[in-house]
């Protein structure tokens, strides 16, 4: 089965589900189900608990390293040496010790031997290495894993952003449906009322067939647009249904309203520019940056370090008796010549440095616009219902008059069909502004990382006029 199958399938499966069992859901309760159910926040919550981890991990590097090591080595032959030979290798001041040595020593010399070490040699030891100076590698690598701790943390913040406004569109969009399915069954309602009248006043010969006809077909243009939204109603709540991963359909209770403003301008340039995450992804990264510029430099200093052993095992030979059983000591470690290209690996970090500043600065001169933009087109949301309000009336009163007009044989049936349809034109586009007030404020509280003040909106809505 195809994946749109599968989906259209899922769909069809929510939409279906009855009212009953629909769960009210207000856009601040759909904002906490989002954070606890949203697999994808899930998963950038695991991501920073991975660098977290990671970061705990570096931390080990200030210790020493203890191993348990034990070795078996296979020689050719066992180690000997000859009395002849260990008489040859004694030097003395006097001279030559083999000539003071009487020829019974030296032909018994001659014969014997003992045995350094057996071929197969068995040893098993405990060795300990400390750091006491990396130029710098360890406190750098350090800080780069906090920083990338700190990435993380930011790619969640911004991740929480992006659903927060998703939320917002399915959620609202839903309300927005609901609206737009209302204003559809009152236009079918009056329309099946003016059919009505139509085909009484046609039996009575007061309007002609035609006018009946008219009527009739305008009422099944409406029943096929009501329809058409509800079906359009049903999508929009599976979607958000999907996304808020519940069992049962969603039904959002919170309504489209507007505000007499959206806030003030300056204020949310200055929380965006604070607090927005993905300006501290760059910071994160321009960390990760510096510690990467000392962990080239630090390729110009020695390492240092303190080590020891301690055996655990040897076997009984010679030259295991003579191996001292412990031993300690300080050990230096400073490339002279290497081929990393430590002076161009500098230069190059030097160089993301400023790159990162770079992108800083234009992230910052964007999002003054974004927020700009966002903000204005917020202000022309509400001007637009403003606006609208007078429509309204206009074409309330146009319609009421057209139906009178009608029963008084002045007006025709599409006269009325067309005031019907014009009135619910104009109720739609004032809804479809209100869901453009609300989708541009909900991003200016993203931006500025200010989402838990949207309740504080919704509390105050500006009142509009009601039209009936």
């Amino acid at each position: 089965m195809s994946r749109i199958a599968t989906v259209a399938l899922a769909i069809c499966g929510i939409a279906l589900s009855t009212s009953s069992n629909a769960q009210d859901v207000t856009f601040t309760k759909a904002w906490e189900l989002l954070q606890q159910q949203n697999n994808s926040l899930a998963a950038s919550r695991a991501n920073v608990e991975r660098y977290q981890q990671l970061q705990s991990a570096k931390k080990s590097l200030n210790l020493p390293s203890i191993s348990l090591e034990a070795n078996y080595t296979r020689l050719d032959d066992d180690v000997t040496l000859s009395g002849e030979q260990l008489a040859e290798s004694i030097t003395s001041p006097v001279g030559d010790i083999g000539g003071l040595l009487p020829p019974t020593v030296i032909g018994a010399l001659g014969s014997s031997y003992s045995t350094l070490a057996e071929k197969d040699v068995f040893t098993s030891s405990i060795r300990a290495i400390w750091p006491v100076f990396t130029g710098g590698k360890i406190n750098s690598a350090q800080a780069i894993a906090a920083g990338q701790t700190e990435e993380a943390r930011a790619q969640l913040a911004m991740e929480t952003q992006a659903r927060y406004e998703d939320l917002a569109k399915y959620y609202f969009g839903v309300v927005l449906s609901k609206q737009v399915l209302n204003t559809y069954q009152q236009v079918e309602q009056g329309l099946q009322q003016h059919r009505d009248f139509a085909v009484k006043m046609e039996n009575q010969g007061q309007v002609a067939k035609v006018e009946r006809l008219q009527a009739e077909a305008s009422l099944a243009k409406a029943t096929v647009d009501r329809k058409k939204a509800e079906r359009d109603l049903d999508i929009a709540v599976a979607a958000l249904t999907q996304i808020l991963n519940q069992p049962v359909a969603v039904n959002p209770v919170s309504e489209l309203f507007i505000n007499s403003d959206p806030g003030e301008l300056n204020e949310y340039v200055s929380k965006t520019l604070q607090d927005y995450p993905g300006l501290s992804i760059l910071e994160a990264k321009q960390k990760q940056a510096q510690g990467l510029i000392k962990v080239e430099k630090s390729k110009y200093y020695p390492d240092v370090f303190v080590y020891g052993n301690y055996s655990l095992y040897h076997d009984d030979t010679l030259t295991s008796q003579l191996t001292p059983d412990w031993f300690v000591g300080v050990g230096m470690s400073l490339p002279l010549l290497e081929t990393s290209g430590r002076s161009n690996q500098v230069q190059a970090a030097h160089s993301t440095v400023k790159q990162i500043d770079y992108m800083r600065a234009q992230a910052m001169q964007d999002l003054g616009v974004l927020v700009q933009k966002t903000h204005l087109e917020a202000e022309q949301a509400i001007e637009e219902v403003k606006g609208l309000e007078a429509s309204i009336s206009l074409a309330t009163e146009n319609l009421n008059l057209r139906k009178k007009a009608f029963t008084q044989g002045l007006s025709s049936s599409l006269d009325v069909v067309d005031a019907e349809l014009y009135l619910a034109q104009i109720q739609t586009q004032q809804h479809v502004a209100q869901y453009s007030y609300l989708i541009a404020l909900n991003r200016l509280l993203a931006l500025s990382n200010s989402m838990q003040e949207f309740r504080f909106y919704e509390q105050r809505p500006l009142t509009l006029a009601t039209h009936s």
